[in-house]
């Protein structure tokens, strides 16, 4: 795997993409399978000493799993916590310390998850509360280091920073092959050694194919990472206010970090003039940002954690039924690799082309994430609206749409940070994001708890309110295209 000459940065730069996506597709975001695994582990007998016997209306006895349900239910809902909100420290931790040491830290957060399951059994349930949580933590950190990967491609950027969020969200398949293995006879304990075993891989490539610091964009001339024969040629750039942007003469240091790698002085992002972390998280652009990934976040949680419960409720406990939806909605999850990189595309649909007299490659890329950011939203009102629908075959629409909206939701929150602040503050931006969206998203269990009790397990008007509350989603596309519609204008009176 040494690449040394002539093409050796393309090389390495397509392994690199090639083994990230594989990374990402196969671990990073396991935990969203949550579903399939539930019914693994309650066929295990997991939390099993919450299930009661209760006498129907009509004399019979039946057993009554609720407060199991709800147990699983707050595990997910502590994890997707998790995954979210220590984004924000992990991404300080990524500007600060790098590649290298970010995704150690990760792939020791990941094996410590999966090792906790594997040693554990139904007698110490409990255990489920930090595995789960470790795997999403260490998964999301597999993310935030490959995404940097789409620097590399130069005009294709956003579209491999989609590719890589779908590829995300189709890595929850993984918990439906430990359920299908599971029903051909190979325990969870196996399953998830095996995936323990695979940090090997993990490691070799950040030693390998990943840079020590980070990926600068746009990317220097002669620019290197990895493994290589010869001395490494990088770059030494002080702050862009201090010298325009303008990349310094050659010297041998560090890989050049991600502000080193910032934008001229002609393509300013939204959060100038001060260019600070604190001016950009304050910017209207960022707040309704804000919102719109947290109404729809919140919805897809909702959704996933309930499943279970809301297929028993359709299937009428039907176990046969339950396992085929179970199933189906795990396989759609796979299609997730496939749906993103539309939603790159349609960011990155106007490279190449002539920009407009005046504007900047910044402004070409905001305009250009409207019809996203749009079309995002009006996935979310559909997949709300069939979810909300308590009609059992309407589900395989809604797991179509649940996947598809998902896919472009997270490809394009990390494809939006990337085009309308700066590359040094991308860390810091992206993981305050995931954070306070994460705080929102702890309205899940509440949500939970009012259908389980008060609502008599009919999520009906929860669902109702939760297909409202994405409508919000529009503000963030409209102020964008407001902005841009404000910059053309200014740009055409200074011409006149």
């Amino acid at each position: 795997m040494l690449v040394c000459c002539g093409g050796g940065l393309r090389v390495r730069s397509w392994l690199t993409f090639a083994t990230g996506l594989f990374e990402c597709l196969c671990f990073a975001g396991a935990v969203f399978g949550w579903a399939s695994l539930v019914f693994v582990l309650k066929g295990d007998g997991y939390f099993s000493q919450l299930c009661v016997n209760t006498t129907s209306s009509n004399g019979t006895y039946t057993m009554d799993c609720s407060e199991q349900d709800e147990k699983l239910s707050l595990i997910f809902t502590i994890a997707s916590f998790m995954n979210n909100f220590l984004t924000l420290p992990n991404g300080f931790l990524f500007d600060r310390f790098g590649t290298m040491v970010t995704r150690l830290l990760g792939i020791s957060i990941y094996t410590t998850g999966t090792m906790l399951i594997a040693f554990s059994n139904a007698a110490v349930s409990i255990v489920l509360f930090p595995a789960l949580s470790c795997i999403a933590v260490g998964g999301i950190l597999f993310l935030v280091t490959n995404m940097q990967v789409g620097n590399l491609f130069g005009s294709r950027r956003s579209t491999i920073i989609t590719l890589y969020n779908g590829a995300f969200d189709s890595s929850s398949a993984i918990f439906l092959i430990i359920k299908l293995l599971h029903e051909s006879g190979v325990s969870l304990q196996a399953s998830f050694l095996f995936l323990s075993s695979c940090s090997v891989i993990h490691v070799l490539r950040t030693f390998l194919l990943m840079p020590r610091k980070h990926i600068p964009y746009p990317l220097p001339e002669d620019y290197t990472y990895g493994i290589s024969c010869g001395q490494k040629r990088s770059y030494s750039i002080e702050d862009k206010s201090a010298n325009g942007g303008n990349i310094q003469s050659p010297v041998v240091t560090e890989e050049t970090t991600l502000k080193e790698g910032s934008p001229s002085s002609q393509s300013k992002p939204v959060c100038v003039p001060d260019k600070s972390f604190r001016s950009c998280a304050l910017s209207w652009f960022f707040l309704w940002h804000l919102l719109w990934l947290s109404v729809m976040q919140l919805r897809h949680y909702l959704f996933i954690g309930t499943l279970n419960p809301m297929l028993n409720r359709l299937t009428a406990g039907e176990p046969a039924l339950v396992s085929t939806y179970t199933n189906a909605f795990a396989i759609t999850q796979l299609c997730g690799v496939l749906c993103a990189p539309w939603n790159g595309l349609l960011m990155d649909r106007h490279k190449g082309r002539a920009r407009k007299p005046g504007e900047s490659e910044r402004e070409a890329d905001l305009r250009a994430a409207i019809l996203s950011l749009a079309l995002t939203a009006l996935q979310c009102l559909l997949f709300s609206v069939c979810a909300a629908t308590p009609l059992l075959p309407l589900q395989y629409l809604t797991f179509i749409l649940q996947v598809l909206n998902r896919s472009f939701l997270y490809g394009g929150n990390a494809a939006f940070i990337s085009v309308a602040f700066p590359a040094a503050h991308f860390g810091k931006l992206y993981g305050l994001v995931m954070a306070l969206s994460a705080v929102v998203s702890l309205l899940q269990y509440p949500c939970f708890a009012l259908i389980k009790g008060p609502l008599g397990g009919d999520p009906l008007y929860v669902n109702i309110a939760l297909t409202l509350l994405t409508l919000l989603a529009f503000i963030h596309p409209a102020y964008v295209y407001l902005h841009c519609r404000r910059q053309a204008t200014q740009r055409g009176k200074t011409t006149d």
